[in-house]
């Protein structure tokens, strides 16, 4: 009997998976929310009648029970979280998979999941291979004095390296996603500062534990993806760069290869660089037995010394940049439907030969944001959304372009992921803004006041892909 997904996500990854589920003859099912009834990954799934037996409207994605009452109502056999939402949540892989009806977790192991989840064992364990990751502490510090000391320490080795502007970064050792971050650039602040971390720390996430790092500044943010599978292969699909980030570190082009020469003049063998985090990265990979799709992040300085910054468990929204300068047999492979097949337990099925790497590719993510104003949501209703048809384009999207749309507040504006790719950088970006200069996005909000998006952005942006 065929396996069967629940699709326990939401927007253009829903639809991405549903696609993925067809290219391998799967049946799927999707939630949704009352917000996203309007999303086409819940229409394409209704009738004229607006009836589905494959769209099953839930509270939340977030509410585990609910999620797992449509997997049981509708027979599936495996869950896919996408990502987000419970995509990096062990304890959800562990209960999905050890629970009476167990579901096939779209995944890696709930075990790696934990293990490599937990960026301090992550930090300890690349430090026991050699593997560099950014200088400062590998454990969570609670003690003020401990912490001072190692502060004093990491602004006295920057001062003796000549680096201008030292800094610190005072994280809390249980967040993510750029939460509970704070910098430090004079010693007598420390404490001060370090108090405020702590105490968020515990407030949020329940655990006062900080991390001490040295802050780099002039650097460049890199990504090498991995596709490994239960039976022990790994093999790689290159490295991306996704340095140009929203004030929030959120990600807003992304281009592939890592670095170009074309783009800038590196006072390093860039070519040298890529191939080396590729290498950690396979190298804690296999340490580790990893056995699915996953992204290994570093941040490179302008020296070309690479630090291991963390790792991802789970597909990315920016998959694809690595797959549309990647050919298999001659054709872009499909990141997702390889992750899908690899964890129902099928063999890679080829060799890391068998792939070729050629030209460049970049994605643009399309958000509904005032960028003048710290990227600040825009939310109304889009009454026209059109794009060009281009065989060197591709957009993932679950805007509809045939009637209005309301963009719901409960989630990011995030409205479309553009693909674009060609046989350079240069060409790349040159189609990138024909790309955008094509786009029709128009809206307004309830006081009609026109759409805001970052198209401009983007735009002005692209010069700066891969530089320092």
């Amino acid at each position: 009997m065929k396996d069967k997904l629940l699709i326990a996500n939401r927007g253009e990854i829903a639809i991405r998976i549903m696609e993925a589920c067809k290219d391998l003859g799967l049946d799927y099912a999707v939630v949704y929310t009352k917000a996203d009834e309007d999303s086409e990954h819940v229409r394409r799934n209704m009738d004229s009648r607006g009836n589905s037996k494959k769209a099953w409207r839930i509270a939340s994605y977030t509410d585990p029970n609910d999620i797992l009452e449509v997997a049981d109502h509708t027979k599936c056999t495996a869950i896919h979280p996408g990502y987000g939402f419970f995509s990096e949540d062990f304890r959800f892989a562990r209960r999905v998979t050890i629970r009476n009806r167990s579901l096939t977790f779209i995944g890696p192991n709930w075990e790696v999941i934990r293990n490599l989840g937990d960026k301090i064992n992550t930090k300890r364990v690349a430090n026991n291979l050699g593997i560099p990751t950014i200088p400062g502490t590998s454990a969570p510090i609670y003690n003020e004095m401990e912490a001072e000391e190692i502060a004093v320490r990491l602004m006295d080795d920057q001062l003796s390296q000549n680096i201008k502007r030292p800094s610190i970064l005072i994280k809390a050792a249980a967040g993510g996603g750029g939460m509970g971050i704070e910098e430090v650039f004079r010693v007598e602040h420390f404490r001060r500062v370090y108090r405020q971390v702590k105490n968020y720390a515990k407030r949020q996430f329940g655990d006062g534990g900080v991390l001490i790092e040295q802050c780099l500044r002039d650097y460049n943010h890199l990504e090498v993806q991995l596709v490994c599978s239960r039976h022990g292969e790994r093999l790689h699909f290159g490295t991306r760069n996704c340095t140009i980030q929203s004030t929030g570190r959120q990600k807003r082009l992304e281009a592939a290869p890592g670095f170009d020469p074309s783009c800038f003049s590196y006072d390093f063998d860039s070519r040298a660089v890529l191939d080396k985090v590729v290498e950690y990265s396979l190298k804690l990979a296999a340490h580790v037995r990893y056995d699915n799709v996953g992204t290994w992040e570093w941040i490179v300085d302008r020296k070309g010394q690479p630090y291991l910054l963390e790792v991802n468990t789970r597909i990315q929204v920016e998959n694809d940049v690595s797959a549309r300068i990647s050919y298999l047999k001659g054709r872009h492979p499909n990141l997702i439907r390889e992750q899908i097949r690899l964890a129902l337990g099928d063999k890679i099925g080829y060799s890391q030969k068998d792939i070729e790497f050629k030209g460049a590719s970049i994605e643009l993510r399309l958000v509904a944001e005032d960028t003048g104003r710290g990227f600040a949501p825009w939310i109304g209703t889009i009454t026209k959304f059109s794009f060009p048809d281009h065989d060197w384009a591709a957009v993932y999207t679950h805007v509809p372009i045939d009637r209005p749309y309301m963009i719901p507040s409960d989630y990011d504006p995030n409205l479309a992921l553009i693909l674009v790719w060609g046989d350079s950088m240069a060409e790349a970006k040159e189609r990138a803004r024909a790309f955008l200069a094509a786009m029709v996005v128009e809206g307004e909000n309830s006081s009609g006041d026109a759409i805001m998006t970052n198209i401009s952005y983007l735009r002005d942006n692209l010069q700066r892909l891969l530089t320092f």
